[in-house]
């Protein structure tokens, strides 16, 4: 940080909907942990979680929210930090959504070093396939030679397609309800695309699948409709993981057929809580060594002075938004 300077410029959820610039103190750096100057912050759906559906008693958040896939460089390092130094490119594991602005500090295994010769942006992405391989690892049974339904596909859910086919399923069905998210399904192994909102996914799928439905369904969108459509699509006995993070936190379903179809079901976070980050790492590895090409994902850049505006298009997901990256200056 520079010399003298006791402030940063942060992003600050302050209600329900509402984020504002602000002026906040610069994060000390605690004893082996690391300061990073922000580079780069893609968004995901638990930002819009954050934004506008936590509960309202959580209100205001603190500065820096929200944001938490982040690239940046190693500004200072208190202790010994693993062998980092100052100028070094990290992936920024940060906590509690804070990485939203000029600064964040972090203990130092939390900060992945990064090869040299790859985009920043590109690698960026390994924070969020990571989350995807550690829940894979929780998946509530094996995939290989199955059928998978993955609803929503903005990035989580392209990383998921492209996971599951790796994983050995038979046939991975992407299903959402934007047609330009439908475009990239196949590009990350998806066999199949389903347009829930032009036609029904239930039929859809049982033609798919000859009438058998999903082994597994996975719900990487948080959209009530997504969460009380998962059941639907899974045959009895089958699997449901629950991924995207809920836009609600009461919801009213059809629980007789759910009943009925017995299925084994999981919720699945906290990839961050995984000893030594090992899915982060793997991630990192993948792309870093060019087994996916994450690029096509990354849709939209925006400066940090438009964060406002690049929430807004994650929320709405115009402009054929997938994932977009909120670029700080150099």
């Amino acid at each position: 940080m520079e010399m003298g300077r006791d402030v940063m410029r942060a992003v600050q959820v302050v209600a329900p909907g509402r984020a504002e610039f602000v002026e906040a103190p610069a994060p000390a750096v605690q004893p082996g942990h690391v300061l990073v100057r922000t580079s780069r912050v893609s968004l995901c759906g638990s930002d819009i979680w954050m934004l506008h559906y936590a509960p309202e008693a959580m209100y205001p958040f603190p500065p820096g929210t929200t944001g938490h896939e982040v690239v940046g460089y190693v500004a200072a390092v208190n202790g010994e930090g693993r062998g980092l130094k100052p100028g070094d490119p990290v992936l920024a594991l940060v906590s509690g959504h804070v990485g939203m602005a000029e600064y964040c500090t972090l203990p130092a295994e939390h900060a992945v070093p990064l090869p040299p010769d790859k985009p920043l942006d590109h690698l960026l992405q390994a924070q969020q396939l990571g989350t995807v391989i550690y829940a894979c690892k929780h998946l509530p049974g094996p995939v290989l030679g199955k059928t998978a339904v993955v609803i929503g596909q903005g990035s989580a859910g392209l990383w998921w397609d492209w996971m599951l086919r790796r994983l050995g399923a038979r046939r991975v069905i992407g299903m959402d309800l934007l047609p330009h998210r439908l475009m990239l399904p196949r590009h990350y192994g998806a066999t199949h695309t389903v347009n829930n909102r032009e036609v029904d996914p239930v039929a859809a799928v049982r033609e798919i699948t000859g009438g058998e439905l999903a082994d597994l369904v996975v719900s990487a969108a948080g959209e009530p409709e997504a969460i009380l459509l998962a059941p639907h699509l899974v045959r009895q006995h089958g699997d449901i993981l629950y991924f995207g993070i809920p836009h609600s936190s009461t919801l009213q379903m059809d629980y007789w057929s759910f009943f009925r179809k017995y299925p084994r079901m999981k919720m699945i976070s906290g990839a961050m809580d995984e000893p030594g980050q090992a899915s982060i790492w793997q991630a990192l590895e993948f792309i870093a060594g060019g087994e996916i090409d994450v690029g096509p994902v990354i849709t939209h850049r925006l400066p940090f002075d438009q964060v406002m505006d690049a929430y807004e298009l994650q929320h709405t997901r115009d402009e054929g938004a997938v994932k977009i990256v909120v670029e700080f200056p150099e």
